[in-house]
């Protein structure tokens, strides 16, 4: 079933709660494919919630068994358009936050400047 160390890679597991948010199956769909076979799992618990850990791979191809590979690309493209919407968003907050430090030390040097440089034709040289 997994090949060695599958269990370990970072990425290869998933919960069933993720399950359901990338690619839209739930619970029951993971238990039933659990009790066919087709599907390896180990139990944990978060906070004392408990959750079912998949492997990735074995569930995709479950996934398109079961309900098509067209569910499985759409499930895939909607997770992936969902991390860059929200990429794009926090680099735009981040962007916002740079713009107005910007322009807080361009005035702050400005009014520097303004207040510490002599204006020509009024030099004081001591007399």
């Amino acid at each position: 079933m997994a090949e060695y160390g599958e269990w370990n890679r970072k990425g290869a597991t998933l919960s069933d709660v993720t399950a359901k948010k990338e690619y839209g199956v739930d619970r029951d769909f993971i238990v039933e494919g659990i009790r066919a076979g087709k599907l390896e799992y180990r139990e944990g618990a978060i906070w004392g919630s408990p959750y079912l850990r998949l492997l990735r791979s074995q569930l995709e191809q479950y996934i398109a068994e079961e309900l098509g590979a067209d569910r499985l690309s759409s499930g895939k493209t909607q997770t992936e358009l969902r991390k860059i919407k929200k990429e794009m968003a926090d680099l735009k907050k981040r962007l916002d936050e740079l713009q107005a430090r910007r322009t807080e030390l361009e005035s702050q040097t400005r009014e520097y400047w303004t207040d510490s440089v002599p204006t020509p034709g009024r030099l004081d040289d001591g007399h």
